[in-house]
This record gives C-alpha cells, structure tokens and sequence, in this order.
C-alpha cells in the first residue's frame, strides 16, 4: 500500500468515525428510554403524552415553561414580575461562589429565578398562577421565590381570582440562610389573607415536594393535588431513619401513601391535570 492509499484511508476511517458519533448523538436524542420500565420511545411521543410513559405512566421531569404550554389556553399566559432577580446577601460559597451558580443557572435555564409567576386561563376561566422549576437549583425557595409567590397571592386576592401553585422544590435555599426560610411566614400569611376573601386555592405537588416548601404553601391549598408516584416529604427518608431507629415502609413519602392516610386528597396524571383542574375550577364559578 503506497502512502498516498494509506492517507486516503486513515481520513475515510476517521470520516467514518465521526459518522457513527454523530449518528450515536442523533439517535440519543431521537429515542429515549423510560426510567421505570425501560420502555424504549421516539421523543415525540413522549412529548405528545405530556412527558408521561404511555406504558407504565411514569411521569419524566418537565420544565415550568412545558406545563404553562400543557395547562393553558393558548396565549393565555401573562407574566408576572418577570424581572425579579435573586442576589448574594450573604456572599455565600462553598463549592463555587452563589453569585456565580446563578449566573450558570441563568444561562442553562433562560429563567432568573426557580419560579414562574402570571395570570392565565383555562378554558376561559382566569386563574393565577405559579410554576416552580425544579431545573434552577433544585426548585429551591430563596428571597425572589418567596417574593413572586406572595405578589402572585396579593394580586390574585386584590382581583378576586382562584390561585393554582405547582409546587417542584428541594426545600428552602441555603445559600440564602434565614432569608429563605422567612419566605415561608411571608407566602403563609398572603394566602390566609386569600382565604379569608373566601378565594379558591389549589397546590398541584410534583416529584419531588420537599422541605420548606411541604412545610409551608404547598400543604395549606383548599384542594391538595399530586402527580402520581411523587416524593412529596420534609425530611428525607434516611434522617427519619435514623431518627426513630425504624425501618420506614417502601412506599413512604410517596403521593399514594400520602392520599391513602389523608395528606392529600387528589392524585391526578399530568395527561389530565388540564382538564381536572377546569372541572374543579367550574364548581366555584
């Protein structure tokens, strides 16, 4: 094999290699496998289903911007206080400085903050509305969290509207210390103000609902809704363990546990949350 042969076939090779990555890559994307049954699905339908497994239903994680569009009427959705941005008041780090995990957080997930706020409809009925994002650290519930979710409240009380929260948290946000866990007061004492205008409130909590945000808002809703399987607890499992030097159940913490002892009175999939959520709505309007 003269030089000139072999040349041309190390690039056919390498020309191949790069072929087979980027088909590898492709189909990565084009096919996607479910966690619980491994049901092996073209990504359409899976987003045609709403991010739910049509074999075993299991429910994927979803961004707060998918369920504004599964929700919905369409261009019903109006923002509210979209410009809120959380700081560093404490000039937190540990692995890497707060200020600059935001920043990455930001530039991943287009938000400013781990929650989405506005005024939407449901099949004409006008509701307010907040979506936490579990992709912007955590979901967790720092300054700017608390501050949307009480304005959300106040402006729903202030128009006479039903207030939906879909709650996705790993609990209060830690780089922010006492100022996070003070947003749980603050959101509380708006919704009894909502309350006592005798005003519709409903929490829809997803996989997972955790910490702070179970011990405060997301358990205070007229009607508390969940997504089938999800973790939805305070502490986690391994801390209560230990705690009471017991064994927990295998189901523990999870949404059918929690409806089965009365925490909870609805579980709803997220294929017909839309629609049950309007039928709820009708009985009130």
């Amino acid at each position: 094999m003269s030089v000139s042969q072999w040349l041309i076939k190390k690039r056919n090779n390498s020309l191949n290699k790069n072929a087979d990555q980027h088909n590898l890559k492709l189909s990565e994307h084009l096919w996607i496998k479910c966690n619980q049954c491994s049901f092996l699905m073209y990504h359409k339908i899976l987003n045609q289903n709403f991010k739910v497994c049509p074999k075993c239903d299991y429910h994927f994680p979803t961004s707060s911007q998918d369920r504004i569009h599964h929700l919905f009427d369409t261009n019903s959705w109006k923002s509210l206080n979209s410009n809120l941005s959380s700081t560093d008041p404490l000039g937190f780090s540990d692995k890497k400085l707060y200020r600059k995990r935001l920043h990455e957080m930001k530039v991943k997930t287009g938000l400013l903050d781990a929650v989405q706020t506005g005024i939407a409809s449901i099949n004409g009925i006008s509701v307010a509305c907040g979506i936490m994002d579990f992709r912007f650290m955590g979901g967790s519930m720092g300054s700017v969290v608390g501050e949307k979710l009480t304005r959300l409240i106040e402006h729903a009380t202030a128009l006479k509207l039903p207030l939906i929260i879909l709650c996705a948290s790993g609990g209060a946000r830690m780089q922010e210390g006492m100022l996070s866990l003070m947003q749980m007061a603050k959101i509380s004492s708006a919704l009894y103000r909502h309350s006592v205008a005798s005003l519709l409130y409903l929490t829809v909590l997803t996989s997972p609902t955790t910490g702070g945000v179970t011990a405060s808002f997301a358990m205070l809703g007229d009607l508390i809704i969940a997504e089938p399987k999800s973790l939805i607890a305070f502490a986690g499992r391994r801390v209560i363990e230990q705690t009471i030097k017991e064994d927990l159940p295998d189901n523990f913490q999870t949404s059918e546990y929690l409806f089965k002892h009365g925490f909870i009175d609805l579980i709803i999939s997220r294929t017909e949350l839309r629609n049950k959520l309007y039928q709820l709505l009708s009985l009130y309007f």
